[in-house]
């Protein structure tokens, strides 16, 4: 059954602005509220995006509200700074065991071909990506748990300093046709959406996201980056996302973040998150999903990883 609610997701938008496009299929021609929270403290230079939508943007200011929140409620910022240091051990963890069984993954992939691993090898790889699976679940459940916790103990009793807030943003809303999700710092911006729990202030209003906010709204937020700055590149299941798009892994600036020439990296990034579908989102890359039509409708470049260590268009997946 297709979603209610519209949900397109576009690649990084610094070099190739295709924002204003989308709002305009969608039919859209009033008020937009767009959010910068994952900006940080620039969250308010939004000038370029607001002139490429024509001056009719509304800023819905996550990141001051939240700091406003933090110096009113003492409780509130005290579950929040809980949440932080129990979520960094619990990260801490799965990364101790995630880091070597990834290594097996790759040394395993590395004497066969991955797009027909021998009889020797193959079973020997299935069991190893199933290993690293049920390590990804087993910390997307604790993670889940721990966000339920803080969430239940933050609304009992209900915190007037949020509820200010909450109606706030619901009076900015109100008579906006199109919300849009920019990138950023993706947990800074997670921690605000689900703050304010700003989807359910407008549970149909279609929703535009790129960069980190393509990866904020899908079922669960991973993390990658192959060759960072500084150390390891081990893709990681950060936490659950607003699930606002399910089935699919959005990938941004892969093409810069990964290693798409690596089959057996490809492979093994496509069969540990299968069946969901691995989706590279680059500039140009265009995905439209829910509304009246079941499944997704491609353009741009987005691409999908495929179990083979093949990259191909997302239309043959």
């Amino acid at each position: 059954m297709p979603s209610e609610r519209r949900v397109v997701l576009l690649g990084p938008q610094h070099r190739t602005q295709i924002v204003a496009r989308a709002v305009d299929d969608l039919g859209v021609d009033g008020p937009l509220a767009t959010i910068t929270a994952g900006w940080e403290e620039r969250e308010h230079e939004d000038e370029d995006l607001s002139l490429h939508l024509g001056g009719r943007t509304r800023n819905l200011g996550l990141y001051p509200r939240a700091e406003e929140v933090l110096l009113e409620d003492g409780v509130v910022r005290e579950l929040l700074n809980e949440r932080f240091h129990r979520m960094r051990d619990l990260r801490s963890l799965y990364h101790l065991r995630l880091a070597p069984q990834l290594r097996s993954c790759r040394e395993l992939l590395a004497r066969t071909d991955p797009a027909a691993p021998d009889a020797l090898h193959g079973p020997e790889i299935e069991g190893a990506i199933a290993g690293v699976r049920s390590l990804d679940e087993n910390h997307l459940k604790r993670t889940a748990a721990l966000e339920a916790e803080i969430t239940e103990r933050m609304a009992a009793p209900t915190r007037p300093s949020i509820e200010r807030h909450r109606q706030e943003l619901a009076v900015v809303l109100d008579g906006v046709e199109a919300i849009l999700v920019a990138g950023g710092h993706v947990a800074t911006l997670l921690d605000r959406l689900r703050l304010f729990d700003v989807f359910s202030l407008a549970p149909t209003v279609p929703v535009i996201a790129w960069s980190g906010g393509a990866i904020v709204v899908a079922e669960r937020i991973v993390l990658f980056h192959d060759s960072p700055p500084q150390g390891a590149g081990d893709p990681e299941v950060y936490a659950p996302g607003l699930g606002l798009v399910t089935g699919i892994v959005p990938l941004p600036h892969a093409r810069h973040r990964l290693r798409l020439d690596d089959p057996a990296r490809v492979a093994l990034f496509a069969q540990r998150f299968a069946p969901d579908l691995c989706a590279t989102l680059d500039s140009g890359a265009r995905l439209d999903i829910g509304g009246s039509v079941p499944g997704w409708q491609v353009s741009g470049e987005a691409r999908v990883l495929r179990a083979d260590g093949r990259v191909s268009e997302m239309q043959d997946a």
